[in-house]
């Protein structure tokens, strides 16, 4: 691909990275602190934070498949963005717990496909040479430290009230940004429509057969998981202790600093540690963070425990990325992505997300402990795909015949 090729696709992926992660910065430390502020308990905050978490396991899948099937993944992403921010504005504007959860779980059907669809373009990008993938996403980071330390500092002046406002703005530069996308955004490594098309509902299960994949879902999936209490009642636990907003919004910014630091040398971290290894780490950072987490530290302590989210989830993040460019065939990229995102973050980041309703209610910050206990299971499920995985597919690709335009 031509040098101005390359650079055009880059700059537009880390826009529509960035711009992902000012709705992702703003949604994830500050969403539970906006539905407290509408008078939900712990238990129906839990609820709303899992219902996008178990839609995606059905959703996700299909509207990843759809897009390998029909070759038009720019297309649907533009689609999910639009849905996204009409969602956002029917939250905004729901009255009581039932209305809000019909707006999240539509929020789910468009939102959760957004980032495997992005991903997909990514990988597309690492097969060709047209991009580093850590430096790129870099950039959804650093926009993540804007939006959260920004809605911190907002909500400190203006109050709660300001999170859906925010989201909705956010979410208009999203639909922008999936309209910049190249329309040939593949380079000319990506399989032509017409291959795609030759995608078959048989051809999607041989992943979830295949019994490396499934070992990688399974540990990568237990690490994310193991976040979930960080994610769903982090910020209120902190608010718990008396931190005020601002500096909530500083710690969460923290960890991102730290992954924006591992994803500017993530090429070298891979070509050292190798895939497999690299998400055995992460499980073993993430045992350390939520293990300390328990004995609520004091603030200092918390702001270094927080640079360990550049192993807990960057290094987990960027070797699953890195296992599905090199384990899974192209014609089923966003397919896999769609898996992943659907294990990940539905079938044990949504039942995690409920437990930790009652779990944070009962036990509030030494709740971190079941965290940890998942976290070491997920890194011995990467120990064990270390031992196992050599580096190939995990499936064969497609034999098309000539009337689908292989060559």
């Amino acid at each position: 691909m031509p040098r101005v090729l390359r650079l055009s696709f880059a700059r537009r992926l880390g826009f529509l990275y960035a711009v992902l992660f000012l709705v992702v910065g703003c949604y994830l430390p500050y969403l539970p602190v906006w539905l407290h502020w509408r008078s939900l308990d712990a238990d129906a905050l839990a609820v709303l934070l899992a219902a996008p978490l178990f839609v995606r396991i059905l959703f996700t899948p299909i509207i990843s498949f759809a897009a390998d099937r029909i070759g038009g993944r720019r297309t649907i992403l533009i689609a999910l963005a639009w849905g996204s921010l009409f969602s956002f504005l029917l939250l905004w504007a729901a009255s009581g717990f039932w209305q809000m959860l019909l707006a999240t779980v539509l929020l789910a059907i468009t939102w959760t496909t957004i980032m495997p669809l992005i991903e997909t373009v990514a990988v597309s990008g690492i097969r060709t040479g047209a991009l580093d993938y850590g430096r790129v996403r870099l950039w959804g980071s650093l926009s993540f430290i804007v939006a959260s330390l920004g809605t911190g500092v907002i909500i400190g002046k203006v109050g709660p009230e300001a999170v859906l406002p925010l989201l909705v703005a956010a979410t208009v530069l999203l639909v922008l940004g999936a309209h910049l996308l190249p329309r040939e955004f593949g380079g000319h490594g990506s399989p032509a429509p017409a291959l795609l098309r030759g995608l078959k509902l048989k051809d999607a299960f041989d992943l979830v057969r295949a019994p490396l994949f499934l070992l990688f879902l399974l540990a990568a999936s237990l690490i994310q998981a193991s976040h979930a209490l960080y994610y769903s009642f982090g910020s209120l636990n902190w608010r718990a202790q008396g931190i005020p907003d601002g500096a909530i919004g500083a710690l969460w910014s923290v960890g991102v600093v730290a992954e924006v630091v591992l994803f500017a040398v993530s090429g070298r971290v891979i070509a050292y540690c190798g895939t497999a290894r690299l998400l055995m780490l992460a499980g073993l950072a993430a045992t350390l963070r939520w293990g300390v987490m328990t004995s609520d530290p004091p603030f200092w302590a918390t702001a270094l425990l927080q640079t360990l989210h550049a192993m807990s989830f960057g290094a987990a993040h960027l070797a699953a990325i890195h296992f599905l460019t090199h384990a899974v065939p192209e014609d089923r990229a966003a397919t896999a992505q769609g898996l992943y995102a659907a294990f990940v973050a539905g079938l044990m980041l949504g039942p995690v997300t409920i437990a930790c309703g009652p779990l944070y209610r009962f036990l509030a910050g030494e709740a971190y402990a079941a965290m940890a206990a998942l976290a070491l299971i997920g890194a011995a499920g990467a120990y064990v795909l270390m031992r196992r995985w050599r580096g190939g597919l995990v499936v064969s690709r497609i034999a098309y015949p000539p009337s689908c335009g292989a060559k």
